[in-house]
């Protein structure tokens, strides 16, 4: 045996090689990998190799600004998150504006009128405009009671954002009415109607005072589109006018009128009820408008709403979004006015079309209803409102309508940045 392998070979306590002892060496070897792993000082590998611990102090280092990042990054998706509901909130209620609230003024001045009523006596004289905001500003926020507390715990900026978002989804609403009831409208015409050439659901050209059956529509109540001497609106001849100061045939029931008493029936067209459901419920249900006028659909309505209740899972539609439970004067008015476009060869949304004033218009409905001339008028309107509301809804509102008496009620602002608040 070489000296090499004498200096490999274990020794015993004298010194002196022993064979058993070799063979006992090489069993430990083969039996290593099962032999308990040995500790590991601080600082030194499995391996035996030593590692800096300033290196393990980075990497300690490292992922606790790992999990630092990991939090901060969910915390302002989360945040995000918030933000984003609470925009689309805002520019959901926002779409509720302009059908229910006010259709031409706008929320910056009906809340700029209130504030700037608030430090003013209350014997103080105001114009008839000034008048119609704070109305439109008590409407407002008797839609949307939320409003109040919202604006008082926004500093200022969040609160013009607020606003700036309830504006848009106002606006927005307006325009997907005006093009969803363009189609609609031509369809129910042509159903009703079944004018040759047939109503054309994308081109507004072929409306208005040059298309019969619209025309016969659109021609004012007192007039019979008939006769001969009407002819004169169609070709839009000189002294030939059509102005907000007369209702369209349209809003009256199977569109005729009693020459002897211009309410009856008023209101209570069939195309009306289409339209107002399309918008405020759904689309599907303003193929339901049958009812004979007292009642007689409320069971079939309650049915349906229940079975859409009890589905799985069923979209909103706008009276659902602003907790709408009743049929209101302005709503009634969004609806007159929105049909009336409809039916017109006028192209995009304008307030004045010719002679004719939108704005006076859906203040006449308006005015029908809120300032109703009278004890026996007013029970006469609440009625109006009662029918509406079984035909729309399937259910009977006893309570009336909640209308102001008065113009110059005094509401607490909805801020506090403005002069007039506190």
């Amino acid at each position: 045996m070489s000296n090499a392998e004498d200096s490999a070979l274990p020794f015993n306590a004298e010194g002196s090689g022993s064979a058993s002892h070799v063979e006992q060496g090489q069993q430990a070897s083969e039996g290593a990998g099962s032999a308990p792993p040995q500790h590991v000082e601080h600082g030194q590998t499995s391996e035996g190799s030593h590692v800096d611990p300033a290196e393990l102090s980075a990497q300690a280092r490292q992922k606790r600004r790992i999990a630092q990042l990991e939090e901060k990054i969910e915390a302002l998706e989360s945040g995000r998150a918030a933000k984003e509901r609470q925009t689309n909130y805002f520019v959901a209620q926002g779409r509720a504006v302009r059908r229910v609230v006010a259709l031409f003024d706008s929320i910056e001045d009906l809340v700029a009128e209130n504030d700037r009523r608030y430090d003013l006596d209350e014997d103080a004289h105001h114009t008839l405009d000034e008048d119609r905001l704070e109305i439109g500003y008590i409407t407002f926020t008797n839609t949307m009671r939320w409003f109040h507390k919202k604006a008082m715990d926004m500093d200022y900026e969040e609160y013009l954002q607020m606003l700036k978002l309830l504006r848009q989804g106002s606006d927005a609403a307006r325009g997907d009415d005006t093009s969803k009831l363009k189609a609609l409208v031509s369809e129910w015409v042509n159903r009703e109607f079944k004018p040759d050439p047939l109503v054309d659901p994308d081109d507004k050209h072929s409306r208005g005072f040059t298309n019969d059956a619209c025309g016969r529509l659109l021609c004012p109540s007192e007039l019979d589109w008939n006769d001969f001497s009407v002819s004169g609106i169609r070709d839009r001849a000189d002294g030939y006018i059509v102005t907000d100061l007369s209702f369209p045939t349209f809003v009256y029931e199977k569109y005729t009128t009693n020459p002897d008493d211009l309410e009856e029936g008023l209101f209570k067209s069939k195309i009306l009820l289409q339209a107002y459901k399309a918008v405020f419920t759904s689309p599907s249900s303003a193929k339901d408008v049958e009812g004979d006028g007292d009642g007689a659909d409320i069971i079939q309505n309650n049915r349906r709403a229940r079975k859409s209740f009890n589905t799985i899972k069923v979209k909103k539609h706008v009276a659902q979004i602003i907790k709408m439970e009743k049929v209101t004067p302005r709503s009634i008015a969004y609806i007159i006015c929105q049909v009336r476009f409809a039916l017109s060869s006028v192209t995009s949304w304008r307030s004045v079309d010719g002679d004719f004033d939108y704005v006076q218009f859906w203040w006449t409905i308006v005015y029908f209803f809120e300032r109703a001339p009278g004890r026996e008028a007013r029970r006469r309107t609440d009625r109006l409102l009662e029918w509406w509301t079984r035909k729309v809804f399937g259910r009977n509102i006893g309570a009336k309508q909640q209308v102001s008496e008065t113009m110059s009620i005094r509401v607490k602002p909805a801020n506090s940045w403005n002069g007039g608040a506190h």
